[in-house]
């Protein structure tokens, strides 16, 4: 019997607002594919993004038009070729690694990860908000080890000295999501570098960023935006110190392993990042992330309901997935 294809549409609420640079999200709304085969189902779960194109319709039906290739037995390998980059991909090749350890009975660990999986710290996301908001929110979560803060407006000190004051012992990630600009970046790095801010996250808009070769960079810049596939990783030497992997931009967990590979050749730090998706689209980040410098896939902390079973999150650690879930 040939393998077959199913594809929803779900929607999961978040707790409270998620405002970044380019506004504000109140669910996550995600696109899953279901392929079956020998009464074995694998499932792989993607974010479509607007900033990238993307909807969720749009995608559902790139994902529906792959049927007949799907059902006859279209490879990881042949996806690759066949299908661009992005949530689509992504979708239709974490469903087939996770058919693939299904039929076989071997955890897809054993292929993607080098040494057996283990926890892995991940940064916890304070939403872009007014300084005292932030703070607050910082304060919350100071106990932990790493705090990923959205900033990205014209003027963004105020936000930094308050969350860095609210949570001195964390590491802070600022993510700026293309939100600065030529004529406020030195002063923003500069005071990212006096605060000790340990990374700083797509700071000028993809594109527009040939200035970061140019200027001192006090606090390592990390690409997401400018960085999709192991075709862009060349085009960031002397601009960016780090990389923001992401299954929905790479298309999947198949080229991310080959991505985060060929970064290290190049010398590049690995950040393994996410949109806000639920326990399934992180599921194959958490392999990924085994080798990573820095981990942020806190998405499913977002949610007010998530899949069941789920990720399960420790304090600053995320475990693995258990085969229930993912692989």
């Amino acid at each position: 019997m040939p393998r077959q294809l199913h594809v929803t549409i779900d929607s999961f609420p978040l707790t409270k607002a998620f405002n970044i640079s380019r506004g504000a999200k109140t669910a996550a709304d995600v696109v899953t594919c279901t392929i079956t085969e020998d009464g074995k189902s694998g499932r792989g779960e993607c974010v479509p993004y607007p900033r990238y194109g993307e909807t969720v319709e749009g995608v559902r039906d790139t994902i529906q038009s792959f049927h007949d290739a799907i059902a006859s037995g279209m490879s990881r390998d042949e996806l690759q070729s066949a299908m661009a980059a992005g949530a689509a991909r992504n979708a239709i090749d974490c469903a087939l690694w996770d058919l693939e350890a299904k039929l076989s009975g071997t955890r897809a660990s054993s292929t993607a990860c080098r040494m057996l999986p283990r926890p892995v710290p991940t940064a916890v996301t304070i939403s872009l908000g007014e300084p005292a908001d932030m703070a607050a929110e910082a304060r919350a979560h100071a106990s932990q080890k790493l705090l990923k803060v959205k900033v990205g407006t014209s003027d963004d000190r105020a936000r930094m000295h308050a969350v860095a004051s609210a949570a001195p012992n964390a590491e802070i990630i600022l993510d700026a999501n293309e939100g600065w600009d030529e004529g406020n970046i030195r002063e923003h790095l500069l005071l990212a570098a006096e605060l000790h801010v340990g990374l700083i996250e797509q700071p000028l808009p993809a594109g527009k960023d040939e200035i970061l070769a140019h200027i001192p960079r006090p606090v390592p810049i990390c690409a997401d935006e400018s960085v999709h596939t192991r075709a862009d990783l060349d085009s960031l030497l002397g601009r960016y110190d780090a990389i923001n992997i992401k299954l929905d931009k790479t298309g999947g967990l198949t080229e991310a392993l080959k991505m985060r590979d060929r970064a290290r050749e190049l010398g590049f730090g690995v950040m393994i990042g996410c949109m806000v998706g639920s326990s399934l689209a992180m599921a194959p980040a958490v392999l990924l992330a085994q080798d990573a410098d820095w981990v942020d896939l806190d998405g499913p902390l977002l949610l007010a309901r998530d899949q069941s079973p789920g990720l399960v999150y420790s304090g600053s650690l995320v475990s693995p997935p258990s085969a229930d879930l993912w692989g």
